[in-house]
């Protein structure tokens, strides 16, 4: 179970690189709304990533830091990067539910109950990758439509996940630096 976890780690640690590199082209292209939203599901991937590792050590595993792929960098159109994630997102969630499958098959109980926060959270980027994709291919070609996508999208912010933050130091919660959850 604890190499399924690391190997879903290392999996989540690339969503967060390729989220990255889809911010790094949209700057490139000057939709800085799009940009922006990508660096906001970067910061979620990584979060998401950081909870394997917590609960992987936590469990009394070791955590283990695979090498993380390096992403592609270019796309054909926005309209494309967005079928990207699209597409990527539906298959992270068969690789949660395969996870779980594992959980289920080993009798892990503890960590099938873990799991449901991933199950939960992959309806959620479902629905957002969805939303999205269809907001950029509405657009099209149109300069106004696509200003007006790149404006919205900008808008997104990040939200920590209940229990969980980021913080670089007591005075800056808000950059990133390690993540470690929040005690009561």
């Amino acid at each position: 179970m604890t190499d399924a976890l690391n190997m879903q780690a290392n999996r989540e640690f690339y969503s967060s690189y390729l989220y990255l590199s889809m911010s790094a082209y949209f700057e490139a292209i000057g939709r800085k709304g799009f940009a922006s939203w990508m660096r906001v599901q970067a910061g979620e991937e990584l979060v998401h990533a950081m909870k394997l590792y917590d609960y992987v050590v936590e469990s009394g595993g070791r955590a283990k830091m695979l090498a993380v792929e390096a992403p592609q960098f270019s796309w054909a159109s926005p309209a494309d990067a967005f079928l990207h994630v699209w597409n990527h997102e539906r298959a992270v969630t068969g690789l949660i539910h395969a996870l779980v499958g594992v959980a289920v098959s080993e009798k892990d109980e503890a960590t099938k109950s873990f799991l449901k926060w991933y199950v939960d959270e992959q309806v959620e980027e479902e629905e957002s990758s969805d939303y999205v994709l269809k907001l950029v291919k509405a657009a099209g070609d149109d300069a106004k439509a696509l200003k007006a996508a790149d404006e919205e999208l900008g808008q997104r912010r990040f939200k920590f996940p209940k229990g969980y933050r980021i913080f670089a130091s007591a005075a800056s919660e808000t950059t990133i630096g390690s993540l470690k959850k929040e005690e009561s």
